[in-house]
């Protein structure tokens, strides 16, 4: 997902976004343990997604400190 599409999210539909990528990273990473895993980039992927997630988070916080 690119950062410039989650800049357009609400900071809700953000946090629910965050919320699904870990339950599907938990699932992801329980498949490769068991030996099931159908690919690791997917779970790279979903990681590297959630960090965006929470970089556009905080510079929505930044920018609500800076209009105080």
């Amino acid at each position: 997902m690119k950062a410039s599409k989650l800049r357009e999210m609400a900071k809700e539909d953000l946090l629910q976004e965050e919320s699904d990528l870990r339950a599907q990273i938990f699932k992801l990473r329980f498949q490769a343990a068991t030996g099931q895993a159908e690919s690791a980039a997917r779970i790279r992927g979903a990681r590297r997604d959630v960090a965006r997630i929470e970089t556009v988070l905080r510079e929505l916080e930044i920018a609500q400190q800076a209009k105080k």
